[in-house]
């Protein structure tokens, strides 16, 4: 079992800042990539940035300059910087896994999720 816990969420204000984690435990052989996706009501889950294993990052372009994401492979958390927030970034925000729990079985994984809003 592999189980993705989230937390950091909560309600700021425009121009704020929120700090995501999220630590993925059970049986975790090595973790591939991690990414945070978020989804609005009434719009489509959207990815907001990726981190490999290997530290390389992908940003949206709307959070661009503004998040930041890290890994702790020791550790197997993932956090999400996230300042000068805006109005438009109010989502669900969702951790995801790309996990090996052997040598051979792959899998993504989702987080239940955490609410981040923001006011004007």
């Amino acid at each position: 079992q592999v189980q993705l816990v989230e937390s950091g969420g909560g309600l700021v204000q425009a121009g704020g800042s929120l700090r995501l984690s999220c630590v993925a435990s059970g049986t975790v052989f090595s973790v591939n990539a991690m990414g945070w996706y978020r989804q609005a009501p009434g719009k489509q889950r959207e990815l907001v940035a990726t981190i490999s294993s290997g530290c390389s990052t992908n940003f949206a372009d709307s959070v661009k300059g503004r998040f930041t994401i890290s890994l702790d492979n020791a550790k197997n958390t993932m956090w999400l910087q996230m300042i000068s927030l805006k109005p438009e970034d109010t989502a669900v925000y969702y951790c995801n896994a790309n996990i090996a729990t052997s040598w051979y079985l792959v899998k993504d994984y989702w987080g239940q999720g955490t609410q981040v809003t923001v006011s004007s």
